[in-house]
């Protein structure tokens, strides 16, 4: 198999980026894409040439590291996947596959296909902690919870924040992904103690990190490899709102 590609290279967020093209043959269309881009750095070490660097940790979809834009689609072709799960029978023999950096203005270009996604770090430590009794754990059943709201928990803490819904986001926003950080905590017992003050902060700091306004155009949960549901803005939202009531 035989695939031409141009990749984003770029040596520092100060540098003026650019797409070079690399010609690999002989590929296996079992290989992950991650895969073929090892072999590619494979093959400029070889040759003397600085390898391409990208972002990378488990390879089984669980992190959330190895996002890149895929012929300008975030991971890739194939939905509810992550890069590191696409695999190169997703692709015919001698196409043309252009492979760039996450897009936004906060995430800035650290090197080639690397970003700088510690704003979503700073989102999640600005709703601080949770405030349960340490100590034995609890009996199963001494908290109540409905298999409803459970599901609903654990569909929004399935956010792996890769940052999908910000690259695939016309405005570059992080609303899917915010909303997943608060309403995972807001839906069950545990977590609603602090729920009015976390999400004043967490909205608050998503805005100093000058995400874009989400606009209601649902590609983030088409693009999102875990398929996190627009449904959870609009939960936001509501808790936003109740909680700048309840402050007054």
């Amino acid at each position: 198999m035989i695939l031409n590609l141009k990749v984003w290279r770029q040596k520092d967020r100060e540098s003026t980026g650019r797409l070079v093209d690399y010609v690999l043959e002989n590929l296996n269309p079992h290989m992950s894409f991650l895969e073929m881009m090892d072999t590619l750095n494979e093959t400029l070490v070889l040759s003397g040439e600085d390898p391409v660097e990208f972002d990378h940790d488990c390879r089984e979809g669980i992190c959330g590291q190895c996002g890149m834009m895929i012929n300008g689609i975030a991971h890739g072709p194939l939905k509810n996947t992550t890069t590191c799960q696409l695999h190169l029978r997703s692709f015919n023999d001698n196409d043309t596959i252009t492979i760039e950096p996450f897009r936004s203005a906060a995430f800035p270009v650290k090197r080639d296909l690397r970003v700088d996604r510690t704003s979503f770090d700073r989102i999640i430590s600005s709703g601080g902690f949770v405030s349960i009794n340490t100590g034995q754990a609890p009996d199963a059943h001494a908290i109540p919870v409905t298999h409803q709201v459970t599901e609903e928990a654990f569909d929004a803490a399935a956010c792996i924040g890769c940052g999908a819904c910000v690259a695939t986001c016309k405005n570059g926003s992080a609303a899917l992904f915010t909303s997943a950080k608060i309403n995972h905590l807001v839906l069950l017992p545990q977590g609603k103690e602090e729920r009015q003050e976390r999400v004043l902060r967490m909205v608050k700091q998503m805005d100093a990190e000058e995400f874009g306004h989400c606009s209601n155009t649902e590609a983030c949960e088409v693009e999102c490899p875990q398929a996190v549901s627009v449904l959870n803005i609009a939960r936001m939202n509501y808790e936003y709102n109740r909680a700048l009531l309840r402050r007054k």
